[in-house]
């Protein structure tokens, strides 16, 4: 029974992931449901989610490679980042993260429903290029930490960046995502704390997932999708709230 909710589960994160972000709202639970510990659950999510950020990332390397100047300093800071969000992951206990969960969660899911507008208002500001490499570094260590909605999180950096290329911010995104979570599973592989087997379960159920949303995307609504997304990581939050404080 837990290979299944772990493969539907997949199914449903690697479609939402597809067509408006947001998977991990329904994979990182799903590992919690079958016993794993947060920061295993963490850990192996960040594995599970990988092959999508890395075959969209290959999808899009034509237009990554718009800007080559921009591409080494990007993978640099991104590698960098995960990692030292992975190592403050692992540097402290189940406890202290599970009560970090529902907050991270509303965190999340304040970047994905206000992320657009934010992301104007943080448009208006010109940083200088010391901040935004600095920016760059927190976003990839939120991703190294938390995997939940790091590709919202990465698209808001990117029009902060002065980025307007939508094709060239989607595969930036993956870029900057892959190189986070490769860098994060370096560190959880090290410390031995990712669980394989359903992290595969869950990759398997999020290949199949993706494929669905190629064939089908064009024929749903996307605001359909963006409020299932909304309200799923809605409930999700006040669900961890409940567990973790009732």
């Amino acid at each position: 029974m837990d290979w299944w909710v772990l493969v539907v589960a997949g199914v449903f994160g690697g479609i939402l992931n597809s067509v408006a972000g947001g998977g991990s709202f329904i994979t990182f639970p799903a590992l919690m449901f079958v016993g794993i510990p947060p920061i295993m659950a963490n850990a192996t999510n960040t594995f599970a989610v990988s092959a999508g950020y890395i075959s969209g990332a290959y999808g899009f390397r034509h237009d990554i490679a718009k800007q080559p100047e921009v591409v080494l300093p990007i993978v640099l800071l991104s590698l960098l980042g995960g990692a030292l969000g992975a190592i403050l992951l692992l540097n402290i206990s189940d406890q202290l993260f599970a009560q970090a969960i529902p907050w991270l969660l509303l965190f999340a899911t304040f970047l994905f429903v206000a992320g657009d507008k934010l992301s104007q208002h943080l448009a208006q500001y010109q940083g200088a290029r010391i901040l935004l490499a600095l920016m760059l570094v927190l976003v990839s260590a939120y991703g190294g930490f938390f995997n939940a909605c790091l590709g919202i999180v990465v698209l808001s950096y990117l029009v902060v960046a002065k980025y307007t290329d939508i094709n060239q911010m989607n595969g930036l995104k993956l870029l900057v995502s892959s190189c986070v979570s490769l860098s994060a599973i370096v560190i959880f592989f090290w410390q031995g704390v990712i669980e394989w087997l359903p992290g595969l379960a869950v990759l398997v159920g999020s290949v199949i997932g993706g494929y669905i949303a190629a064939r089908v995307s064009r024929q749903i609504n996307p605001s359909y999708v963006r409020n299932f997304v909304t309200l799923s990581s809605v409930g999700m939050t006040l669900y961890f709230f409940v567990d973790v404080y009732a």
